[in-house]
Order: structure tokens, then C-alpha cells, then sequence
């Protein structure tokens, strides 16, 4: 829990990872070109004074991650969003072991969603099933520029990508996380634009979609999805950031999501260990629109307290303490809502 003058916020860091991006698990040279690009990202949006050396971000493990998120970081529940990237990573990059038991010794503190990619056919099919019942998944995270063999990607709209979503519905795996960011050397930017996510909103009502990253540099195409879509929401990791360098910028990205995508359809994360979630709590709390960016609302106090943790509780059906939910909430757990879609257009 974080408080400031007075209030107080229940957050949820909806997107972090444990990895090894270690020379010794690399495969290839494209295993160094993804965490050097991850490590240019890290110090180049941080302050000063916290970014990390290289080695210890190349493989930091579970206890650091723990003090980070929970002892030094304010964060009350964080949720685990891996990425394989088996063609650039001998034991693949994210460290599903190791999240999993950190998960299962922390089951207050975390929550693991697990990943899958339709181009294995039927046997990832079978996997994901597997997989479903050993994790208690809720959710997964999808890496649609992923490369596999000769494929450099794929699209949410591939048929087999429709059997898998198709089997979420059944397992009740509801909450997709969907990678649509800026690139990461050396995958290709186009294989992470949103268009796809149009398409699979409208014809799977019975699952959300966390645009994560919230479809940057893409953020009109994103918005003009979102506004249309009420299972598409925004994730701000890489966003949130700019919070520090370019607090204009961030203050566009954030007025826009407000306007289009609305309060209720946000979340924050520090894409941990990308960024550390101690500095970016104590800068949005504090964070206001610049008045003379007259087009967008201020970005209030209720809003800020959804974003930071109560919008993914409520998709999560995490137990807030009843001091830090807002009077207005309802239920924790979210519904969303089948057929009819409304539109802020209308």
C-alpha cells in the first residue's frame, strides 16, 4: 500500500517478469540484442540513482524481486506476464520454475499467468490445457512478434490462434495480455501492431484484452479499438516511464487513455524489472496534466487509485482491503458483458 497526504492506494503491478537474459542462457547473438535493448530502455527512462549495473539486470532472481515489489516498491499483488523466446534463449527467457514457486510460496503476493503460441498446433493446444490445470491460469501473455523457426510472428486472427482462445474461454483463462509496444531488437515492429485485436474483442466476449503498452507508437489505432471494444484495456508498462523524461509526453498518453479508453479500462505496471515500481507509484500519485493542456481532464485522485491497483483486482477477483476500495466499486470481480457493445462515440 502507498499513501500520500492522506489517501491511500491499493496497487497491483500487472506486469512483471523474472528473467534470464544471462550470456550463459543466451542462444544466439539476437539472446544479447533483446536484453541489451531491454537494459537501453531500463537506464535510459529511470532516474539516475536507480538504475541497476548490467550484470545484476541481466539475471536478478526472486528475492531481489520481492524486495523491489513488496518491501521497497509499495506494491500489495503483482502479477507474473512471461515471455519464451526459446529461439534467442536456451532455457527460454522468462523462468517459469522459478516464477511458479515464488508464486506458490507467495500465493497473497502473486499471481502467475503463463504464455502459449498457436503456431505449436495442436500439441501447444494440449500444452495450454495441461498447463491451465498445474497453474490455476487466469491469464496469459502473448508475444505476437515472437520468432519461431522461419516465422518472424503471427496474428491474433491466424485460425489457430482462434482454437487457443477458443480453449481460454473453456478453461477460464480470461485475462489475455497481448504485447503491442515499441519493438525490441531483433524483432519486427509490424508483427505488434493492434490491428488484430479488433477482430478477436468482438468475437470473444467472454475475455478481456490487455493491450499492453498500450499499443505505443500505435496509441490513436489503440484508442480508436479501445473506445469501440468494452473487453479492451490498457496496460501502461513502457508508458508509465515517460512519467520521468518527458512528463508532456506521458501527459498526452495518459489524457488520451483517459478520454477514449476511460478510467475503469487502465493498468499500471512497471514492466518490472524493465523499471522499478518504488518511483513510478511516488511520481503518478503525484503527477498532474499541465493546465495548459486544455484538451484533457485532470487526472483525479479516483482515477489514479483504479489505475494503480483496483482495475486489475476487480479483473483479477483479488480481496482488496475494504479501507482501500472506493465506495462505487462493486464487486471485485469483473464482468464483461456479452452482446451489445457501447461505444463513447454514441
Amino acid at each position: 500500500m502507498y499513501e500520500k497526504n492522506g489517501e491511500k492506494y491499493y496497487v497491483v503491478d500487472a506486469h512483471v517478469a523474472l528473467w534470464d537474459g544471462r550470456e550463459s542462457n543466451q542462444k544466439n547473438i539476437h539472446g544479447k540484442q533483446f536484453i541489451d535493448c531491454f537494459y537501453d530502455y531500463h537506464k535510459n527512462l529511470s532516474p539516475e540513482e536507480v538504475v541497476w549495473d548490467y550484470d545484476a539486470y541481466t539475471y536478478y532472481g526472486g528475492e531481489r524481486l520481492m524486495k523491489d515489489l513488496f518491501v521497497d516498491g509499495y506494491v500489495d499483488h503483482a502479477i507474473f506476464q512471461p515471455a519464451f523466446l526459446g529461439d534467442f534463449y536456451e532455457n527460454g527467457f522468462g523462468q517459469t520454475e522459478e516464477a511458479w514457486a515464488l508464486t506458490q510460496a507467495n500465493p497473497g503476493k502473486l499471481t502467475y499467468n503463463h504464455n502459449f503460441d498457436p503456431r505449436n498446433g495442436q500439441a501447444g493446444l494440449d500444452q495450454l490445457r495441461r498447463d491451465a490445470e498445474r497453474f490455476g491460469l487466469k491469464g496469459v501473455k502473448l508475444y505476437t512478434a515472437e520468432w519461431r523457426g522461419d516465422s518472424r510472428g503471427y496474428k491474433l486472427t491466424d485460425p489457430w490462434t482462434y482454437r487457443y482462445l477458443e480453449a481460454c474461454e473453456e478453461l477460464g483463462i480470461t485475462n489475455i495480455h497481448i504485447h503491442k509496444g515499441p519493438t525490441i531488437i531483433p524483432l519486427d515492429r509490424d508483427a505488434f501492431d493492434v490491428a488484430d485485436v479488433d477482430a478477436v474483442a468482438t468475437d470473444f466476449q467472454g475475455l478481456n484484452f490487455v493491450v499492453e503498452h498500450c499499443g505505443l507508437p500505435r496509441l490513436e489505432d489503440f484508442c480508436w479499438i479501445a473506445t469501440q471494444e468494452t473487453n479492451v484495456h490498457a496496460g501502461l508498462a513502457v508508458a508509465i516511464p515517460f512519467i520521468h523524461t518527458r512528463p508532456r509526453y506521458f501527459a498526452q498518453i495518459i489524457g488520451e487513455l483517459l478520454y477514449w479508453v476511460g478510467e475503469d479500462k487502465i493498468q499500471f505496471s512497471s514492466d518490472y524489472a524493465l523499471w522499478t515500481p518504488k518511483w513510478l507509484v511516488e511520481k503518478f500519485v503525484d503527477f498532474q496534466i499541465p493546465e495548459a493542456m486544455t484538451e484533457y481532464a485532470p487526472l483525479t485522485t479516483t482515477a489514479k487509485k483504479k489505475i494503480l491497483g483496483l482495475n486489475a483486482a476487480k479483473m483479477y477477483g483479488l480481496d482488496v482491503p475494504e479501507e482501500l476500495r472506493l465506495a462505487d466499486t462493486g464487486e471485485v470481480g469483473l464482468e464483461v458483458a456479452a452482446g451489445a457493445k457501447e461505444s463513447v462515440l454514441s
